[in-house]
C-alpha cells in the first residue's frame, strides 16, 4: 500500500482545467498559494484573441484534488501540473506564465522540460534564499522576516485564517485570496515545503528559453535580495511596474500581455 501511495504521488493527480478558450499560440496559466485561476481575471481577456489560453488550479486549491497523503513539495506539484499539461496532447511548444508560487513551480518545469516552452514569464515571483547566504546585513535581516512570518502564519491557524478573510474583502478580484479550513493544510505544507524550502534560482539557472518578470514596485512579499540575484541571471529580463502590488491588476497584466508576446 505505502508503495502504491508513492507511486501515485510521483505520478500526480490531474489538475483542474479552470479554462480554456481563444485560438492561436498556447499560453498556460497557473496562479499562486492561497488562490485559484481567478488569480488571472484582468489578464486573460487582453490574450483570448490572439492566443489559446488555459488555466489550471494547483493541487490543493481552486477546484484541483487534495490528496490526503500529499505533502505539497515542489516535486509534487510539478507532477501535477505535468501530467495534466500532458493530458492537454498539445502539438506546439507553449508560453507558461506563473503567478507568485506558481512562478516558483513554473521555473522547475521549465528546467525539467526544456523543449516543451518557447518562453517562461513570472509573475510577482517571491525569490528567498538563505538568510545566511546574503552578504547585506539588512537584505539578510529583511529575508529572516519574510521566513518568520511565515512560520508565524503556519503555527497560527485561527489568526491567518481570519486574517485572509479580512484581506479577502478588500481585493479588488473576487475570491482572489482564500485559506480556509478547505485548504489550509495545502497552504500550510505547500508554504513550508515549497515558499520558505525552495530552489527557484538554480530552476531557473537549467532554463534555456528567455524568462520575463513581471512584478509591481509595491508588492510586499517580495525581497530585495531576492530579485537581484534573478535580475543578474543570464537570458532574464524584468519588467517593474510602478504603484502596483501583488496581485494582477489592469496594469500589471498589460505589462504581462507584452512580456508574452
Amino acid at each position: 500500500m505505502a508503495m502504491f501511495s508513492w507511486w501515485r504521488r510521483a505520478k500526480g493527480p490531474l489538475l483542474h482545467i479552470a479554462g480554456d478558450e481563444g485560438e492561436g499560440p498556447v499560453v498556460v496559466l497557473i496562479h499562486g498559494i492561497a488562490s485559484s485561476s481567478v488569480t488571472f481575471e484582468k489578464l486573460v481577456p487582453m490574450l483570448v484573441d490572439r492566443h489559446r489560453v488555459i488555466s489550471i488550479d494547483l493541487l490543493g486549491f481552486g477546484e484541483s484534488p487534495s490528496p490526503a497523503d500529499a505533502t505539497y513539495t515542489l516535486e509534487e506539484h510539478v507532477s501535477a501540473l505535468t501530467r495534466t499539461i500532458d493530458s492537454l496532447k498539445l502539438r506546439e511548444p507553449f508560453v507558461l506564465v506563473g503567478h507568485s508560487m506558481g512562478s516558483l513551480i513554473a521555473s522547475r518545469y521549465a528546467a525539467t522540460n526544456r523543449r516543451r516552452l518557447t518562453r517562461l514569464v513570472l509573475v510577482s515571483p517571491p525569490i528567498y534564499v538563505s538568510p545566511s547566504a546574503i552578504g547585506d546585513r539588512r537584505d539578510r535581516a529583511a529575508m529572516g522576516i519574510y521566513l518568520k512570518a511565515y512560520e508565524y502564519l503556519r503555527s497560527n491557524k485561527a489568526f491567518t485564517i481570519r486574517n485572509a478573510a479580512m484581506l479577502a474583502k478588500l481585493s479588488p478580484i473576487r475570491n482572489v485570496l482564500e485559506v480556509s479550513e478547505r485548504n489550509w493544510t495545502a497552504f500550510v505544507l505547500s508554504l513550508e515545503n515549497l515558499i520558505e524550502s525552495q530552489t527557484t534560482i538554480s530552476d531557473l539557472a537549467a532554463v534555456r528559453v528567455p524568462v520575463e518578470v513581471v512584478y509591481g514596485t509595491l508588492d510586499p512579499f517580495l525581497t530585495p535580495a531576492g530579485l537581484r540575484i534573478v535580475e543578474q541571471l543570464r537570458g532574464i529580463t524584468v519588467h517593474k511596474v510602478e504603484a502596483n502590488d501583488h496581485i494582477i491588476r489592469t496594469r500589471l497584466a498589460r505589462v504581462v500581455v507584452k512580456a508574452i508576446g
